[in-house]
């Protein structure tokens, strides 16, 4: 046997009897491997009120990661994986349903669901970090890591006296001033910390019901969720710069409050302003992190069907007149656009819809 670099590619292979393999282009992947616990309940009581509860757990091994704790003088060109990560995940989901009609008429159907779900990262293919908050073990699979932001430099001065933070370009007042965590007189990686809450939200619950009386129904149905984080897209939002064919607008939001000489707001929502990029203010941190919590009104619907003398006269079944709607508000302490929309404020935005119908049976 042989071993030799092949020319420019960086990889070590092996030469057997005038064959050339290379054991980083034979990976040998396995499958990952899933163990889970389920533990239900169902529960009927006075033949109206039904309960469903399943409770679970779940343990994952084998799983693929790219490995990062592979020397550089190793000379790959791409990224290594293996099946070296491990996690488990655990939650509840709750159902509960309600079908009743009374003696005047009136019927009711009613339905809430809530679901729970968390996991945690057990082993990670990740360095010996001396700080321990590097690490990513014990943290959920939808963690995001970022810089804490403590307010806008108030001026040059304050700047040039403070740890150094050089993310490209030269950094001013008005620009955002980030914790130096370990103490160590720089602001880099090294100074990155589990911020906020998981990107996936952890809950996520609806509820609705339907009723009726006589001709006249009625129905609406709420969805929500809690416990996520979401981080505004500065670079997507950034006025009076050139990207993709065009220059960006100024937001309202931006125009009324913004650090400038003249109003030196250290915790105004936006940095000093400028026709350039300015990666300092970009980094992930907690200065454009938000809450994804919200409650939205997803469908409400109001009916009337026809009575049965006119439908039989007119030769119909099952006439109904309606009118729906859908997405009309949501409830949220994010103001700037529809919550659902997370950072990308740009793009498209949840649609209100009406709608009035008639349905005719013949």
């Amino acid at each position: 046997m042989i071993t030799a670099a092949a020319p420019g590619s960086g990889e070590v292979q092996h030469v057997y009897a005038g064959r050339i393999r290379s054991p980083l282009r034979e990976p040998q992947y396995h499958r990952e491997r899933s163990r889970k616990t389920n533990i239900g309940l169902e529960l009927g009581l006075l033949n109206s009120l039904t309960i469903v509860a399943d409770a679970f757990m779940e343990h994952r091994s084998n799983i693929l990661m790219q490995r990062s704790t592979l020397p550089s003088t190793l000379g790959l060109n791409v990224p290594i994986s293996a099946n070296v990560g491990e996690a488990e995940g655990k939650g509840i989901d709750l159902s509960i349903d309600y079908n009743k009609t009374f003696k005047n008429g009136l019927w009711l159907q009613a339905r809430g669901t809530f679901t729970y779900a968390t996991n945690t990262l057990l082993v990670n293919e990740e360095p010996k970090y001396k700080e321990d908050y590097r690490s990513r073990v014990g943290n959920s699979l939808n963690q995001n890591w970022g810089y804490i932001a403590e307010r806008l430099f108030v001026d040059d001065q304050e700047v040039a006296n403070s740890p150094v933070q050089n993310f490209g370009g030269r950094v001013y007042g008005g620009d955002i001033k980030y914790r130096d965590v370990n103490g160590d007189g720089i602001v880099n990686s090294s100074d990155m910390v589990p911020i906020g809450l998981p990107t996936m939200p952890e809950i996520t619950y609806g509820f609705g019901s339907s009723l009726g009386w006589k001709n006249i129904d009625f129905s609406f149905f709420f969805q929500g969720s809690a416990r996520s984080s979401f981080w505004l897209s500065p670079y997507e939002t950034q006025p009076f710069v050139q990207n993709g064919g065009g220059q960006h607008g100024l937001l309202k939001v931006i125009a009324e409050d913004h650090w400038s000489e003249s109003n030196r707001n250290l915790y105004a929502f936006w940095p000093r302003l400028s026709n350039y990029f300015v990666p300092n203010n970009f980094q992930t941190s907690t200065w454009w992190m938000r809450k994804g919590d919200f409650l939205r009104l997803k469908t409400v619907e109001l009916g009337y069907t026809l009575p049965d003398r006119l439908q039989k006269r007119f030769r119909m079944t099952n006439t109904r007149v309606y009118a729906n709607a859908m997405n009309l508000f949501a409830i949220s302490t994010f103001k700037m656009w529809d919550v659902e929309m997370g950072g990308n404020g740009l793009g498209y935005p949840v649609q209100r819809v009406y709608n009035f119908g008639l349905n005719v049976g013949l």
